[in-house]
């Protein structure tokens, strides 16, 4: 007889006596406590009220539950209306757990209200039937919404370019053909060039700059086109809309870079020993800053890894294991077994994180380093779509330990790791069996 595989609980997995849950909306939520009942003795009884989603309501309920001994409240993440009820009663001194809509389901075939909702989440989470989202405290939550408005801003403006390049497609004019990038300089003089009025190819080619200059007949013959005034119109309007968030990219850094600056997490140690927001940023450090630390890996740079962290937040405790912190961030497949059929389904996690480690992972294609050694091996058997997933992956595990070692250093193993590795006497048997499958036969000699 097998031995029983023993499981201890986990944290959120307690079984609580008082408990609270609420079932949020926009204008209101439903509340239910679950309380021992006060004269039947191991019986438990529920009271559901409506409270309004207003500052002073929350404020008021955050009053009454510690009066009722409420150990938990539990939150369903309905939009973004749970967060008026998680601020108020975190900043409260209450302990609140905010759960997905996976994990609140109602049982099918029962009749679902605002009610019996409530007093579902209640009955789970007084059991530990709920496994909590991952929340950061208040100071990364202000990091995340710089972070994520500077990547809002920079996908306007990359969507304004792109429909620059489509309107020079437009007036068939083909600088983009020749230019690696219409975000160039020298490109754009030729683009401001064409709004002021000038259409000779070779003047406009003579506005190239640098090593653009190599290529004044191809630029030429690409600005030969029928760029109408109606072109010049939009595309100085295109111009100006460009303009516009790149001060505000500009402001969100300066932002980003005093916020982390107030995460004390995020600091480092310097040779001699002293702290604070400009610590750790020298190679002799003992302990590098966590952006220091995260700027080390090929393809994350330093504005990259603000906003990762924005994403993953510097407590690691949060994810026990790395392939917590890659499951929770959707980097690899769902588990669904049944019986001995076991399939692989799809999962949503931290979008922006995804983004942000499939933007790393992306650079690393090409270069002298072992994670973008990785990505050609895995390009070549499984395309390079599935070898960004990976190597995003190993990104994660590889930040996890950075995290949360903040003594730990990046270390890349090289280009060459795989072929080192490699067991060339074996490889040699390997094809010496298959040169004599057909019948071959050849000797082989060792070079001197």
């Amino acid at each position: 007889m097998p031995k029983p595989q023993v499981i201890d609980d986990q944290q959120h997995e307690r079984v609580l006596d008082r408990v609270a849950a609420a079932d949020v909306a926009k204008r209101e939520g439903v509340v239910c406590t679950r309380l021992p009942h006060p004269s039947r003795p191991g019986g438990r009884q529920s009271a559901v009220w409506t409270v309004p989603a207003t500052m002073s309501a929350v404020t008021g309920l955050a009053a009454r539950l510690p009066a009722d001994g409420v150990q938990m409240v539990t939150l369903e993440s309905t939009s973004d209306y749970w967060r008026i009820w998680y601020y108020v009663l975190e900043a409260a001194g209450l302990a609140v757990r905010l759960v997905t809509a996976s994990q609140a389901r109602n049982l099918p075939g029962r009749p679902k209200t605002g009610k019996l909702d409530a007093m579902w989440l209640a009955r789970l989470t007084e059991n530990g039937l709920l496994r909590p989202s991952f929340v950061p405290p208040a100071p990364v939550r202000a990091l995340r919404h710089y972070c994520r408005a500077r990547t809002h801003l920079v996908q306007d403006r990359t969507r304004c370019w792109q429909r620059l390049e489509k309107l020079l497609e437009d007036a068939l004019t083909k600088l983009s053909a020749v230019a690696s990038t219409l975000t160039t300089l020298s490109a754009q003089d030729m683009i401001k060039a064409m709004i002021a009025g000038e259409r000779d190819p070779q003047v406009l080619a003579g506005l190239a700059r640098g090593r653009m200059r190599a290529k004044h007949e191809a630029l030429a013959g690409a600005l030969a086109g029928l760029f109408a005034g109606h072109h010049a119109e939009l595309a100085g309007l295109l111009l100006d809309q460009i303009a516009f968030p790149d001060g505000r990219i500009a402001r969100l850094t300066i932002l980003i870079s005093e916020q982390l600056a107030s995460l004390s997490d995020a600091w480092g140690v310097n040779a001699d020993g002293t702290t604070g927001p400009g610590a750790g940023t020298s190679p002799d450090a003992p302990v590098l800053s966590a952006v220091a630390r995260l700027d080390e890996i090929p393809g994350i740079s330093a504005g990259l890894a603000a906003s990762i962290i924005s994403g993953t937040g510097l407590d690691m405790t949060r994810f026990p294991a790395a392939d917590h912190l890659v499951s929770w961030a959707g980097l690899c497949p769902r588990t669904l077994q049944s019986g001995t059929r076991t399939r692989h389904g799809k999962g949503t996690g931290n979008t922006y994180l995804r983004g942000h480690l499939g933007q790393a992972a992306a650079g690393l294609a090409g270069t002298a380093t072992f994670p973008g050694e990785r990505h050609a091996r895995l390009a070549r058997r499984r395309g390079p779509a599935k070898a960004q997933v990976a190597i995003a992956r190993s990104l994660l595990v590889i930040i996890w330990h950075l995290l949360n070692d903040p003594q730990a250093r990046y270390a890349d193993l090289g280009p060459g790791h795989y072929q080192n590795r490699i067991d060339k006497t074996r490889k040699a048997r390997s094809h010496i069996r298959q040169l004599e499958a057909p019948g071959y036969q050849d000797t082989l000699t060792q070079p001197a």
